[in-house]
């Protein structure tokens, strides 16, 4: 194999591990103290809510240093006490209620985002769709996170070079994950941040946050945040500065700034990766592409659609769309159809007590 093709490879891992599974079973040992699972009976186990099974060493690598100290977020914090504790700080501004008080500012990105991509049509432009998704994501992560679009549509391109530093950071964690116990003597020696204080300035996540941070508030010289005030939104940073006014034990202002720092990290990637690869399922097999416009027409022309299409009407009058179980549907199990399942019982059909 060539070296491109062996680079390429090694790029799938996903696919690997498909094809491990298919080779040897549901549990394979990808390493001396690892093991893949492909069971989905197993998912209660070990990612139940108790905490049975302890994160791996590879989490914390996802932590960023400030003041010269590792700070966790709730990705990379592997203590369940603490874990628990710092999601009840955060976890109501994440809720669907509180996101769709955001909608209308949501609106205004996707009215902005069509309308450059209205000018690349005007222009029979060829245009890099995956790449507008994700200034795209990152101006509505900033309407959620600070109440204002970060720049990215209207500059058709990276702002402050975030999208490259998240790549960065990507290509680290992921490798030295695989080896954490690297770590400490890479980017997570705890003595760099003492012997080199400028280091943290290096973290580009961690500067555009403070400086998001900074365009709505204030810094005190101890580091405290100020909130300026006749502030009344519903984005996280007013949500979480009020809250941090009103009880500093409750919520800090690291509790803050790295909850934001968070935000900015995981939420745009993750937010364009969804919408990547819904549009290019969807342009990869035409049919379903006109059965959902089709959907979307007839309603519209039923006059049950606003424009921008709102997240209730999606819900309600949208069902291809949404392709899921609504709320408020009857579940449940058939002991006779499960136990029927050769996946359960195989040669179900025969009568065997020995087994």
């Amino acid at each position: 194999m060539s070296g491109k093709g062996e680079s390429k490879r090694q790029l799938q891992s996903h696919l690997t591990t498909i094809a491990l599974h298919n080779k040897y079973g549901s549990l394979v040992r990808i390493a001396p103290n690892v093991v893949s699972i492909s069971d989905p009976s197993e998912i209660p186990k070990i990612y139940n809510i108790k905490g049975n099974f302890t994160k791996t060493a590879f989490y914390p690598i996802w932590s960023m240093s400030w003041k010269k100290v590792p700070q966790m977020n709730l990705f990379s914090n592997r203590d369940e006490g603490e874990h628990r504790e710092y999601k009840k700080k955060v976890a109501n501004a994440y809720t669907l209620e509180s996101l769709l008080k955001m909608e209308p500012s949501i609106d205004d990105c996707s009215k902005l985002f069509l309308t450059r991509l209205g000018e690349f049509a005007d222009r029979n432009e060829a245009v890099d769709l995956g790449e507008w998704l994700q200034y795209y994501a990152f101006d509505v992560v900033g309407e959620v996170t600070f109440d204002k679009k970060l720049g990215f549509i209207e500059k058709g391109g990276d702002v402050d070079g975030m999208i490259a530093a998240i790549e960065g950071l990507l290509v680290y964690a992921t490798q030295i994950g695989q080896i954490p116990e690297a770590h400490p003597f890479l980017l997570g020696n705890p003595l760099f941040p003492i012997l080199l204080p400028q280091m943290e300035t290096w973290n580009s996540v961690l500067n555009f946050t403070l400086k998001a941070i900074n365009a709505r508030t204030k810094m005190s010289r101890d580091g405290e945040l100020e909130l300026e005030g006749g502030r009344d939104g519903n984005d996280m940073l007013t949500r979480w500065a009020a809250a941090k006014a009103f009880d500093p034990l409750k919520m800090s202002t690291r509790d803050v700034i790295v909850s934001l720092s968070t935000n900015v990290l995981a939420g745009s990637d993750t937010t364009a990766i969804a919408l990547r690869a819904i549009l290019y399922f969807l342009m990869k097999n035409p049919a379903k592409m006109e059965k959902l416009k089709k959907e979307i027409e007839d309603a519209d022309i039923a006059g049950k659609l606003s424009n921008p299409i709102s997240d209730k009407a999606a819900r309600t009058e949208l069902p291809y769309l949404n392709a899921d179980i609504p709320g408020g549907t009857i579940v449940g199990i058939n002991a006779w159809a499960l136990h029927y399942d050769p996946d359960v019982f195989p040669n179900p059909e025969a009568f065997e007590p020995e087994r």
